[in-house]
């Protein structure tokens, strides 16, 4: 396969591979008509031309429809990858081929994981777009004197909302930010129903366990620990949730799952899964908790929720028994199993999200873009929700696309919401 890039401009796995990763780019659009009428749209109006955008999201189908669809509204794109198991390598060579940079290989190590941020950085861009804030935090400790050429950025998920609000708080954030993550359009759904599918689809393909029966602990019940914990359910699963928030733990209770402390949880549970963002969630104390044969998944966007460097630690020997599987033999002759090194399991050991849900979120990021582009003057050094209306918009196409209709107000009733005289 030939491409029009200058052989430095891009580093990926295999180019030869790009006719493959075309085809899967072509399938998964089939299930974004959201995303393919802003395409349209912006191949029309042109509306980020001469604009430079680097992205730093996790390399899938999904993601390739996005980079077309802002090269379509003029753009000067540039691709990396925001963690080192999610690149699919066939899609990366295909975007090559299609004339977009991309610098992102699967199983990368760390020194060229940040290569590449680097030259995502490098490329000069006038938008970011991160997965987890890793081009922001590396800007502000590394490129200072860039930040003031920057518009703007977008943020896909909840770790990386949660960095840039800490900068923010500290009055560091060097540039305008909208936190695509908070849309009720992405995360209604994208962390919801899409975390939940395919963090167990994740686990299946690494480990083909059986749900049915299974106790499944689910560590965290935001958005994300919502939809593994009804997923898990829906497959037969008993599920065990934990907290620290009392709030959420009050609504999983309600919600009919079993809550508890961790710890109690360990000797019981089969499966466990993290979706915090938080560190050491499982810990020491913890794996020597855990019953013969129990295995590990995180999919939460770091891999810092298991604590990977104590359980290797403990244990006497670390074997992989499968892709993606290490058994991990501790010295009293349980075993327990990590999954995907303890990474994002649904993107190291499966496809991540269905593009169905994914069609929502890469329209907030797109549509999030472009308003960057015209209104970044109007914007202070903050984190910023999605416009109410573009998150509105957003949701009306999808309805529409799926043949969906709803009720509109009346002007009566609009007017009763907008008074207060009215009472009993």
């Amino acid at each position: 396969m030939e491409t029009s890039l200058a052989p430095d401009s891009y580093d990926i796995k295999d180019i030869d591979l790009a006719a493959a990763g075309q085809r899967r780019i072509e399938w998964a659009e089939r299930d974004m008509p959201v995303l393919r009428q802003v395409k349209e749209r912006f191949s029309a109006e042109r509306p980020l031309s001469g604009t430079r955008i680097s992205a730093c999201l996790h390399v899938t189908t999904e993601t390739a429809n996005l980079m077309l669809t802002l090269r379509e509204g003029g753009a000067d794109v540039l691709l990396c990858a925001s963690n080192p198991l999610s690149t699919q390598d066939d899609v990366a060579a295909a975007l090559v081929v299609a004339g977009i940079p991309v610098h992102a290989v699967k199983g990368e190590d760390n020194n060229r994981y940040y290569r590449h941020i680097v030259a995502a950085i490098e490329h000069k861009p006038a938008i970011t777009m991160d997965d987890g804030a890793d081009v922001v935090s590396t800007l502000h400790k590394q490129y200072p004197q860039q930040l003031r050429d920057l518009k703007g950025g977008t943020e896909e998920t909840t770790t990386g909302v949660i960095r840039l609000r800490n900068l923010a708080r500290q009055g560091k954030l060097g540039y305008p930010v909208i936190a695509v993550n908070d849309a009720r359009t992405k995360h209604f759904f994208d962390n919801r129903y899409g975390t939940g599918q395919s963090t167990l689809d994740g686990i299946t393909r690494a480990t083909n366990l059986l749900w049915a029966g299974s106790k499944v602990v689910v560590c965290g019940y935001g958005w994300c620990g919502r939809g593994v914990a009804m997923r898990a359910r829906g497959m037969g699963g008993r599920v065990i949730v934990t907290e620290v928030d009392p709030i959420a733990a009050l609504e999983a209770v309600m919600d009919g799952f079993d809550v508890m402390p961790l710890e109690q949880a360990c000797p019981v549970g089969d499966v466990f899964i993290t979706v915090t963002g938080d560190c050491n969630v499982i810990d020491r104390q913890h794996f020597a908790a855990m019953k013969d044969g129990a295995v590990m998944a995180n999919s939460g966007h770091f891999d810092v929720e298991i604590n990977v460097p104590a359980l290797g630690e403990m244990a006497a020997k670390v074997t992989e028994v499968r892709p993606f599987v290490e058994r991990y033999e501790m010295p009293d002759g349980r075993a327990l199993h990590l999954l995907a090194a303890g990474r994002l399991v649904n993107l190291a050991a499966a496809e991540g999200h269905p593009a169905s849900v994914m069609d929502m979120s890469f329209a907030n990021q797109a549509l999030s873009a472009e308003y960057i582009a015209k209104n970044s003057g109007a914007l202070g050094k903050d984190v910023y929700g999605v416009p109410a209306d573009i998150d509105n918009e957003v949701g009306r196409l999808k309805l529409q696309a799926m043949g969906v209709a709803v009720d509109t107000l009346t002007e009566e009733q609009i007017a009763y919401l907008n008074a207060w005289e009215a009472g009993t």
